[in-house]
């Protein structure tokens, strides 16, 4: 299948904005695919209107948002490839367990039940919705300054607020909720078909100084890929944090996806 003729559906993750992905649509056209980033439910189509109106992204929880892409996937002329980032990153797993899509690129994925390592700095970045179990059913903001320490730490500190007021939109609690609590429930919504052998190309990707999800989480994630034949493949890219898709190191991460996109992609 010529890569012209091949979907690429982008998907955000908790807390910032789908408009984010543009430089990635503008590099994925010109390397011949027909890329587009919808946002999850109640996700308006700026981020202004997004602040404006944060309770409509209230209430939504993984399986939610994972329907949500299944039904833009399926009015798609052909399967997909998709790229997602954090919470996107679990969500493209989910949909590739399901067969729904051609390959996925996971980016600093959250974590898929299953994986163990909860680092401490997981924790802090996720208090600010964890920290009170009434968030759950509520949309949650960062401030510019949790911001900076999940998102932004390995950045100079005016490039992480420039993001924050660029990108940063209200995201649903209720995700985060569900990821902590995956281990405790065998049909948790974070759990992924990691033992299908007929699914397509996976890459996880990780970024060695992120906080939300350090490299030990994203290597764990593989780990549970063990008992599947289908590719798998892990890379890390050592300074970066967890604004690896977005801020001014965007385009070598990109170009590693593309590339390898180019090479796996199922047909």
């Amino acid at each position: 299948m010529a890569p012209s003729t091949v979907p690429v559906v982008l998907i955000h993750g908790l807390w910032i904005h789908p408009a984010s992905w543009q430089s990635w649509i503008e590099l994925l056209e010109e390397a011949g695919y027909d890329p587009i980033a919808p946002g999850w439910p109640g996700v308006a189509d700026t981020p202004e209107e997004t602040r404006a109106h944060p309770a409509a992204t209230a209430g939504f929880g993984i399986t939610d948002i994972a329907d949500h892409y299944a039904r833009i996937i399926a009015d798609l002329p052909v399967k997909p490839v998709v790229i997602g980032h954090s919470f996107g990153g679990l969500i493209a797993q989910n949909l590739l367990g399901r067969e729904l899509v051609a390959a996925a690129v996971a980016i600093d994925p959250a974590p898929i039940r299953g994986v163990k390592p909860v680092p401490v700095s997981t924790l802090r970045s996720s208090f600010v919705a964890l920290g009170n179990p009434g968030n759950r059913s509520k949309a949650i903001s960062l401030n510019a300054k949790q911001f900076r320490y999940a998102f932004g730490n390995a950045l100079p500190a005016d490039e992480s607020d420039d993001l924050y007021a660029r990108w940063a939109i209200p995201g649903p609690a209720r995700p985060l909720f569900e990821a902590a609590f995956a281990n405790f429930s065998p049909s948790s919504p974070a759990r992924v078909a990691t033992r299908n052998s007929a699914r397509g190309p996976l890459l996880l990707i990780s970024g060695g100084k992120d906080h939300i999800v350090p490299p030990a989480v994203v290597r764990s994630a593989a780990k549970q890929y063990r008992h599947s034949t289908a590719v798998t493949e892990i890379r890390e890219f050592p300074d970066r944090g967890h604004s690896l898709t977005l801020d001014h190191g965007w385009r070598e991460v990109a170009d590693a996806a593309v590339a390898w996109l180019d090479k796996n992609q199922s047909s």
